[in-house]
């Protein structure tokens, strides 16, 4: 009996350090992520282009001036001739941008990814929205009629429908759009997940003009967080709370249980709609939710919106938007809220370690770092996190590497201003030189190797630059299109070339390492031990194992040769993988990385 009672204390004094439950979906554990901004990726389909009026409610209100799809290749930030007349700068210009990108286009292009070896994609908004990334939704249960092949049509059924009854919603031409874009990556054995932005709808929402029009007497009076309703015998007006105080972007009213039960019924209603669609399976529904500005919606929601889906699909991967501490975060991570988060910790880290040059951490306290969101949330999450090095939100990669020793990317109020070419004009926006593009091939190296999933934001793999929103949403670089060179600073003046095409090597990089981690189940799926560390010669080894699969990863951050002679070499039992070679010793050059393996594939 004591014996017992000593192996009981032993497990519980033990057992958070090595047993964690894993809560998380198996299939996206260690896949490859690529995220799509729709509006920008590919024009499949010219005849739904959105006219002027589509904008109508969306920044910066202007639906008077002159407008037309603004041509895919021309140069950024030069202001066309339509855009001349209204007076206004390039960066109110750009707002006003559509270039016409829709789902036809991401559906063209899928092969595309497959060929880069990509295993999921994370879809921006796709639901009827008047601006270019559609953070504004009009509602969540259609798709936005300019992203499918009939708007108008889409739009006059959409009109006759009752929100309030999802029994009754019909199913626009963009949904069914939809739906086959949800078909054909899954016929490819591909994965993909839509974005909810359940904070806040869209002022031209179809709740929200209710109650602007009927106020009180609105069926949706109780969505929102109405602070005074308008009374012109009191002479009170119509106020009402805003995301982060803008007016656009009314918030969902929230109590002691989350978002209230209206709104709430509405969401979980459109939820169900994308996963199991027309009640025929769940084989037809999206893979998982990404779910915008997590930290500002309460966790009752989150607790019962997981349950809600899961109990329609327990293999639905949920990813949070959250830029938190590991402390702050644990609470979204602990098996009743999210599988996983965009892994801004880990680009923080990233940015530390490669993009700084003078500022640059060291190795150590790389690999400190990296451990410690490794261990924070348990081994299951840890896979899934999706570990981006940038997004729709934040600099390019390609202009983060030749803007070194600035502000830190994790102080990131600072950074966001900072790397806003309309907030710093001496942001450099210019195109990444060789060197620079070389630090960004040891990143993407490294962000592909490391654990958990990489999440490549589109445009990375074929060498697209810009500074922080709106430049790191330019029109998709494609490899059959001629397009113009930058010239144009955002003033109008004019600067050298800077030449705008599809970087083939590049991609080539980017396919060569996505190929070794879809072919090497130790690295997509494998422990991670750290091997090395050695601040003085700037150089981090590390090894992903999987039964008695290994692999060896080493990378030098100096700009000089460095040799590696661990012991685990001397066996002989270690190949590069990609000459064959047995190698006893390494000797990497600047900025560059090797792999090694006890099986080649």
């Amino acid at each position: 009996m004591k014996n017992i009672v000593a192996l009981s204390l032993f497990l519980l004094m033990f057992l958070p350090s090595f047993a964690q439950v894993d809560f998380t979906p198996n299939w996206s554990k260690g896949v490859v992520w690529y995220q799509i901004f729709p509006e920008r990726f590919y024009n499949g389909d010219p005849s739904n282009d959105p006219k002027v009026d589509d904008q109508n409610g969306a920044f910066p209100f202007d639906v008077t001036s002159d407008f037309q799809i603004h041509p895919w290749t021309s140069d950024w930030y030069k202001l066309q001739p339509y855009e001349q007349k209204n007076g206004k700068d390039v960066f109110y210009n750009i707002q006003r941008r559509r270039y016409g990108g829709d789902l036809q286009g991401v559906i063209d292009k899928l092969d595309y990814l497959q060929s880069l070896g990509v295993n999921a994609i994370y879809m921006n908004p796709i639901f009827w929205s008047p601006s270019s990334h559609k953070y504004d939704a009009l509602c969540y249960h259609h798709v936005d009629p300019t992203f499918g092949p009939d708007p108008v049509g889409d739009m006059k059924l959409i009109e006759k429908e009752d929100p309030l009854n999802p029994e009754k919603w019909v199913w626009t031409k963009a949904d069914l759009l939809a739906l086959k874009l949800i078909d054909e990556v899954h016929k490819r054995k591909m994965f993909i997940i839509f974005d909810g932005v359940f904070n806040h709808l869209g002022v031209n929402s179809f709740a929200f003009r209710d109650v602007e029009k009927n106020q009180e007497a609105s069926a949706y009076k109780d969505w929102f967080s109405v602070k005074s309703w308008k009374d012109d015998a009191k002479g009170t007006k119509f106020e009402y709370e805003g995301w982060y105080g803008v007016k656009t972007l009314p918030e969902l009213k929230e109590d002691s249980n989350g978002i209230v039960p209206g709104p709430k019924q509405y969401i979980f209603d459109a939820t169900r709609r994308w996963m199991n669609p027309m009640n025929k399976g769940t084989q037809y529904g999206i893979d998982g939710w990404r779910l915008d500005v997590a930290f500002c919606v309460d966790h009752p929601f989150w607790k019962d919106w997981r349950k809600w889906v899961k109990s329609i699909n327990k293999e639905v991967y949920l990813t949070a938007e959250l830029v938190y501490s590991i402390d702050k975060t644990k609470p979204y991570l602990s098996g009743d809220e999210f599988d996983a988060t965009m892994n801004y910790n880990f680009s923080f880290a990233v940015h530390d370690f490669f993009v700084q040059d003078a500022k640059a951490s060291t190795v150590t306290q790389f690999d400190t770092q990296l451990k410690e969101l490794r261990d924070g949330f348990g081994e299951g999450v840890a896979m899934n996190m999706q570990n981006l090095v940038d997004s729709h939100d934040a600099t390019r990669i390609g202009s983060a590497v030749a803007n070194p020793d600035g502000k830190k990317f994790g102080d990131w109020g600072d950074y966001f201003n900072w790397s806003q070419k309309s907030s710093n004009t001496e942001y450099n926006a210019r195109k990444p030189n060789a060197e620079q593009l070389q630090k960004q091939k040891l990143i993407a190296a490294f962000q592909i190797l490391y654990l958990g999933s990489p999440m490549i934001y589109y445009g990375d793999e074929c060498g697209m630059w810009g500074s922080n929103d709106p430049d790191c949403r330019k029109p998709m670089v494609w490899d059959d299109k001629k397009y113009d060179s930058e010239t144009f600073n955002p003033n109008q003046t004019i600067h050298d070339a800077d030449k705008v095409d599809f970087n083939t090597d590049l991609f080539n990089w980017y396919k060569k390492f996505i190929g070794l981690r879809n072919k090497y189940n130790a690295i997509k799926k494998g422990s991670y031990t750290t091997l090395e560390t050695n601040d003085a010669e700037k150089t981090y080894a590390f090894i992903r194992k999987i039964g008695t699969q290994e692999v060896i990863v080493i990378l030098n951050r100096s700009d000089k040769n460095v040799n590696f002679n661990n012991p685990i070499l001397k066996k002989g039992e270690f190949k590069d993988v990609f000459t064959k070679k047995t190698m006893k010793e390494v000797q990497i050059k600047p900025m560059d990385i090797v792999v090694l393996s006890n099986t080649i594939l």
